[in-house]
């Protein structure tokens, strides 16, 4: 009679071993990545120039046959550059919009920028950043246009980004506006006294702690902090009004944060058509004086280490969760 094969008693011992192999391959990605066995040898530049500044990106053809070189960008989600996170650490998509605007400016064939935008806004300064380097895509060679496609949203910050096109097309359904400024906390003084929560802090002026949560709000540093809303409101007003052909007294009355529909945004002169992609397309060529454009996207081809470990979560990351509930930021942001 045959017996049963005892059980392997040594599982545990190749569980380790497999953990430990695991880790030391996961130690000699990280080596090879800091002295760039894994990089991207396209990364590189050979002519000395910063990549900074020079950033290289493959292209992926589009949409179109004609001659007329021009690079579709997107921008979706809130303008921020602590939105996204990777296994370790944060990604920047301000960053990543920056180069790709700054990859189009270099490039001396592209000739014009298709911007999709479906964003809620978001920081101020990183809208500001954007709409700069746009402006100056347009500013480095004669000739050269941009073209906005809104597709669900273009809101306060999404809306700002908008303002360097020469056109802006808006779907049917698209929501555009809310220019306005929001600075916004929390004050838990009156839930921190039930807790029996006191507040210790040692500053050295009284404003150095404006909107302290565990203090009563002092009407004095909010007027100071209205200053800034105001200038930065008046900041968005004279931009839109630069962006849009118009005077800043026209603007003056629809920059109450309020969101208008396609065809409204279409009567009050914030958007110049409504369509879809294909109508957007038309625009760029009208632009250029052409009767076909090539559109061209760029791709990132990063090396395995930040493909491996810069997978991008939905999500908001820890950091910007705790960030923006304790610390009050300025905001062009559609915040319903």
């Amino acid at each position: 009679m045959n017996t049963p094969s005892p059980a392997c008693r040594h599982w545990p011992f190749w569980t380790v071993i497999v953990a430990l192999a695991a880790v030391l391959g996961l130690s000699l990605l990280i080596n090879l990545a800091a002295v760039g066995v894994l990089s991207d040898p396209a990364q590189s530049s050979p002519t000395g120039q910063g990549e900074d500044e020079f950033p290289v990106f493959a292209e992926r053809h589009s949409w179109g046959t004609g001659t007329a070189k021009v690079v579709r960008i997107a921008f979706s989600g809130v303008i921020t550059r602590q939105l996204d996170s990777g296994f370790f650490g944060s990604i920047d998509p301000i960053e990543s919009t920056l180069r790709q605007i700054r990859a189009a400016r270099q490039d001396a064939s592209v000739v014009g920028i298709l911007l999709e935008i479906d964003s809620p806004g978001g920081e101020v300064t990183a809208a500001d950043e954007i709409h700069r380097e746009l402006m100056q895509f347009k500013q480095s060679r004669d000739g050269r246009v941009i073209t906005a496609l809104v597709h669900d949203m273009a809101a306060s910050g999404g809306f700002y980004i908008a303002l360097p096109a020469d056109r802006i097309v808006a779907q049917p359904t698209a929501l555009v506006g809310s220019i306005g400024v929001l600075l916004q906390t929390l004050n838990i003084q009156g839930l921190g006294e039930k807790l029996g929560v006191t507040d210790t802090t040692i500053k050295s002026g009284r404003n150095k702690d404006m909107l302290n949560p565990f203090q009563p709000v002092d009407p004095e540093q909010v007027k100071l902090l209205q200053q800034s809303i105001d200038a930065m409101h008046d900041r968005f007003v004279d931009l839109v009004a630069q962006g849009r052909n118009v005077s800043a007294k026209q603007v003056r009355p629809l920059a109450d944060g309020r969101l208008f529909t396609a065809q409204e945004a279409l009567d009050k002169h914030l958007v110049d058509a409504i369509g879809y992609w294909e109508d957007a397309l038309e625009e760029m060529a009208q632009l250029l004086g052409v009767d076909r454009i090539r559109v061209v996207a760029y791709r990132d081809e990063t090396g395995l280490f930040q493909r491996l470990f810069g997978v991008r979560s939905p999500l908001p990351s820890l950091q910007s969760l705790l960030s923006a509930a304790t610390t009050p930021r300025r905001l062009y942001l559609w915040r319903p």
